[in-house]
């Protein structure tokens, strides 16, 4: 094989898709984020306050959060799994008002918005339950 359809296959197969093809519940992405916490109720909130999460709490099973294309799953991890802190880069049209939603939930600033050199304007958070969260609009790829 050439190396031109060596890379013509690597591009087709990293399109990202909303098709699960059966191996995945449909509109979720390969890669979903599992949060943990002994604080489901708040965490969910906070996601929904901050980034207009979608979903509904769950006390049986694993809250499933969806923040634009994104899911988002939320559990205290059925005593099985220990609560940690994550962190996570989250898109977003509006930095600086997310940014502000999350320090009026509770969210302590880590990084007030700026303008990165490459191309994004991004803020950093700390949540309450410890996550870090950096919320960017993307702004274009700088030089």
């Amino acid at each position: 094989m050439v190396r031109e359809d060596r890379e013509k296959i690597a591009r087709k197969d990293a399109v990202m898709s909303d098709r699960s093809d059966g191996y995945k519940p449909d509109g979720w992405r390969a890669v979903t984020p599992r949060l943990f916490t002994t604080d489901v109720a708040g965490l969910v909130h906070f996601l929904q306050v901050v980034f207009d999460a979608k979903g509904e709490l769950h006390a049986d099973r694993p809250s499933e959060l969806r923040i634009d294309d994104a899911m988002v799953m939320v559990s205290d991890g059925g005593g099985v799994r220990e609560p940690m802190p994550t962190f996570l880069y989250v898109y977003v049209p509006d930095a600086d008002s997310t940014y502000r939603r999350a320090i009026a939930a509770g969210a302590e600033a880590l990084e007030a918005p700026a303008d990165m050199f490459y191309g994004d304007r991004r803020a950093t958070v700390r949540d309450p339950w410890g996550n870090i969260w950096q919320i960017a609009t993307y702004g274009g790829r700088g030089p």
